[in-house]
């Protein structure tokens, strides 16, 4: 009977396994993210917070010298109160255009214009203010604004500001008496026509020093023009000096609205004046920035560096990665001893060398790892012939002084080895 051999069934398909693509691309920026989150929160809450710290600052008001508005020890803060407490007008102005405009709208009963700093205006500007009809008080002046607004006065030379006596007749200086006045020295200007003789026969000379007034009043077309050597009296931190505040106070008396003016510096017409004390001059680009402005950088400058910190010692574990190449015992072993001689390190080549010998002789002659130094001399010894001080110098002895000796404790270590094992 003939066996048909059956073919053997087929083997059932495998199941179809559908490769879903990897999204290396967004792996990679969750994991960037992951990594950066922190630092950038950190971030963006400093900058948060230094705003919120920038809105709640209180806005600090710019002010010059002498002026009405500044409470600091340069300001005339003090002395405009007590003049709008004796009903007094006092109108603050920044600029010659503003100043004009309240000078001119001021009505019955006219208007003193007070110009403070006056070395930082043009002398388009210096001339628009000679224009105005108002008494004039100039304080500190430069030349060019004695010619634009006090003509009959010159300017002599700078002073030291310190007390004085009147030593005139003008009713405001013998009521005030001793005041701060100097800074600059003043002298009246020959006349040039019979108006101008005129003018000065009733012009009053006050407060000299070194023989020439430092304070100067007379009157010209119906205006009475007086003009300081300095404004030290008038400030918030001499007030209360010597008679400083009463000179002050019957200086502006007369003229129930007094116009302000506090030039501030800049471009236009920022000269300097001499003497005085005056606070003028440009400001610089870092004065210009605000305070919460620098608060909010070294926030930044904090949160960088710490930052850089947190992320320099978050190095991740080491990764080991095949050579590229194999590298030779002998090249190691070579290696080795050049970065040991560019170092100088007898001590630890010779404690490799100590260390190795005893890991290979030692359990050839039944020595624990651990075993004591005493020990380890002692059966060294025995199974050689050298005694127990040359074998502990040998094994334990100090580090070698030179290269010399430190190839010689090789020599004897290696003929140690050699003896002990063929015993």
């Amino acid at each position: 009977m003939t066996v048909t051999p059956q073919a053997a069934a087929p083997a059932p398909p495998r199941p179809v396994v559908p490769v879903v693509p990897l999204d290396t691309a967004g792996a990679a920026g969750a994991g960037a993210w992951r990594r950066w989150r922190l630092p950038v929160a950190l971030v963006v809450l400093i900058l948060l917070g230094g705003t919120v710290i920038a809105l709640l600052q209180p806005v600090q008001s710019i002010t010059g010298y002498l002026d009405p508005a500044g409470t600091d020890a340069t300001g005339a803060h003090a002395l405009a109160d007590i003049l709008t407490e004796r009903g007094d007008t006092v109108i603050r102005a920044t600029t010659p255009a503003a100043a004009g405009a309240a000078a001119r709208g001021a009505g019955p009963g006219g208007v003193t214009l007070v110009v403070t700093s006056p070395w930082l205006l043009t002398a388009r500007q210096l001339a628009g203010l000679a224009a105005l009809p108002a008494d004039r008080v100039v304080i500190g002046p430069d030349p060019a604004a004695l010619t634009a607004l006090a003509p009959e006065v010159g300017l002599v030379g700078p002073a030291p500001v310190r007390a004085l006596a009147p030593g005139c007749a003008l009713p405001a200086a013998r009521l005030a008496g001793h005041a701060d006045l100097g800074g600059r020295q003043l002298t009246a200007l020959p006349p040039l026509t019979r108006h101008r003789a005129a003018a000065r026969a009733g012009a009053r000379l006050c407060y000299p020093t070194g023989g020439f007034p430092s304070l100067i009043r007379y009157h010209a077309a119906g205006r009475a023009i007086t003009v300081l050597g300095t404004g030290n009296a008038l400030t918030n931190g001499s007030l209360a000096r010597l008679g400083n505040a009463a000179l002050a106070l019957n200086l502006l008396a007369g003229r129930h609205r007094i116009v302000w003016l506090v030039p501030m510096p800049g471009p236009p017409g920022a000269g300097q004046g001499t003497g005085g004390g005056q606070a003028g001059g440009s400001a610089g680009l870092l004065g210009l920035i605000p305070v919460p402005a620098y608060l909010v950088a070294l926030q930044f400058a904090v949160a960088v560096v710490l930052a850089a910190l947190w992320r320099a010692r978050r190095l991740g574990p080491l990764i080991p990665e095949p050579l590229p190449t194999v590298v030779r015992a002998c090249e190691t072993v070579e290696g080795h001893a050049r970065l040991y001689r560019s170092r100088r390190a007898r001590g630890r080549a010779a404690a490799t060398l100590r260390a190795a010998m005893l890991a290979r002789a030692g359990p050839a002659l039944g020595l624990p790892p651990d075993a004591a130094p005493g020990q380890v001399t002692a059966v060294f010894s025995a199974r050689s012939g050298s005694g127990q001080a040359t074998i502990e110098a040998m094994l334990f002895g100090p580090a070698p002084a030179d290269d010399a000796a430190l190839v010689a404790l090789a020599d004897d270590l290696d003929a140690l080895e050699r003896e002990v094992r063929r015993q």
